[in-house]
């Protein structure tokens, strides 16, 4: 009896099932609207504009956010997460056949650097008009929609859904 895949008796490993579907992941290229691929565009332009923020104008302001937990000079912080906001900015305009693996990236960038608006309002830090708990608090629920906006515009989402579709295994894995 043959497995699900041609060639595998009891079908691929977890190994081999694991790659496919990362591979899957990776080079699905999902159709994506026209009003996703100019979400994709703002986004990774607003990114764009966070990045290049980050590096000078609103230096002051994002190093404040810096969780003072976190065992890393603030500077630093700032400054790396602006060059990745930068890169993030720049993959989602021009890299358009890995949109979907960006699209993650994204997102998971997104979650990474959720806990620096959470120490805002937790310790009342006020930066980017944000004086008052309460904006602040509203702010919270922005970054959840982020991470949104990077997994739908990108066709990010539809490609995790679509990763068994037509999944073969890689030959080098057929031992």
């Amino acid at each position: 009896m043959t497995g699900k895949f041609p060639g595998y008796l009891n079908g691929p490993t977890t190994r081999e099932y694991t790659i496919v579907n990362v591979r899957n992941i990776i080079h699905y290229q999902p159709r994506t609207s026209i009003i996703q691929h100019i979400f994709r565009l703002l986004l990774g332009a607003a990114l764009l504009y966070a990045g290049i923020s980050h590096l000078t104008f609103a230096r002051t302001e994002f190093v404040a956010q810096v969780p003072t937990w976190l065992p890393l000079d603030g500077d630093l912080v700032v400054v790396m997460s602006g060059i990745v906001e930068i890169l993030l900015g720049v993959a989602l305009i021009v890299l358009r056949r890995y949109r979907a693996l960006v699209g993650w990236v994204t997102a998971i960038f997104f979650v990474l650097i959720f806990p620096g608006n959470i120490s805002q309002y937790a310790n009342g830090i006020d930066a980017f008009g944000l004086n008052t708990d309460t904006a602040r608090f509203v702010r919270l629920f922005f970054q959840p929609l982020l991470v949104l906006w990077a997994l739908w515009s990108t066709g990010a989402w539809q490609a995790w859904r679509n990763r068994h579709q037509d999944a073969t295994p890689c030959p080098s894995l057929k031992a």
